[in-house]
């Protein structure tokens, strides 16, 4: 399940903020933030993404660089939120 997660996330990313080119996909550990993948706007639309398709309501709280800022750190939160 993890593998589904981290490769829809991926998809998401090259398709939303990378223009379909994924030659230049970043790596699962990669810091969208720090790289200029996303911006606050790429964010909301991540949010609004994972809400849809997992089902998931995200608090504001959880809205930060810890839970976002990786594909590795999106799968490991929508993970443990679908857990809970």
């Amino acid at each position: 399940m993890t593998e589904n997660i981290e490769q829809n996330i991926k998809n998401f990313i090259v398709e939303q903020f990378l223009f379909g080119d994924a030659s230049v996909a970043p790596a699962n550990d990669a810091s969208l933030l720090d790289d200029g993948i996303m911006d606050s706007t790429s964010v909301l639309e991540l949010v609004a993404y994972i809400e849809e398709s997992y089902g998931l309501e995200i608090p504001d709280a959880d809205i930060v660089p810890a839970n976002l800022d990786s594909i590795a750190a999106i799968t490991r939160y929508i993970t443990a939120r679908k857990a809970a």
